[in-house]
């Protein structure tokens, strides 16, 4: 299925995605192609960071779960509706998020740009890490990866990203977003 070029349908994709990845993680503790990072790891950064961002940026405050410690599931799932909501409200066309690194965009924009690719991406790591399918979209692989590569030295220096892992010459368009995004396409938690 192809992603929606729209911020809302494209988060609830996206966002679906890797919901169906947290509900069929057995091992919390699993390591993940993340450094130091377990599945349960990847499910925190994406739930604790972006409300941080949206708060600072917009003045949108996130609804409340659990902790990711006490129940990754519930709470993923509290903050993936929460984002759903924002997206899906309205007003939020006519707002705009500001962050010094960023300069002012729209909401909606920016949620799409910033958090949404974050998920699609981090949705290899939970799958890899947890022995789940992990096929990501490969026509929003390609598009990622052309936008990224413009940009290669601001990425490269925001430290959000680690350094290029080379993949082969044929290789197809995920594996080369992985290793241009630092991660070993090859890795395997065994």
């Amino acid at each position: 299925m192809a992603l929606s070029d729209r911020p809302a349908e494209r988060h609830r994709q996206v966002a679906g995605l890797f919901s169906d990845r947290v509900h069929g993680t057995r091992s919390w503790d699993a390591p993940s192609p993340v450094a130091g990072w377990t599945a349960r790891d990847v499910v925190r950064h994406l739930a604790e960071w972006f409300p941080g961002f949206l708060v600072s940026g917009a003045g949108v405050e996130l609804p409340s779960g659990p902790s990711v410690d006490e129940n990754p599931v519930a709470a993923w799932q509290v903050h993936c509706d929460g984002v759903q909501a924002v997206l899906d409200d309205p007003e939020t066309a006519h707002r705009e998020l500001t962050n010094p690194h960023i300069g002012s965009l729209p909401l909606a924009a920016a949620i799409d740009r910033f958090y949404t690719t974050d998920v699609f991406m981090h949705t290899w790591d939970l799958a890899r890490a947890t022995g789940q399918d992990d096929r990501l979209d490969p026509d929003f692989c390609a598009r990622l990866l052309g936008q990224m590569e413009q940009m290669e030295q601001v990425i490269r220096s925001s430290g959000q990203f680690g350094a290029r892992v080379e993949v082969p010459g044929g290789a197809d368009t995920q594996t080369k977003l992985l290793g241009f995004i630092g991660r070993d396409p090859f890795w395997s938690g065994r």
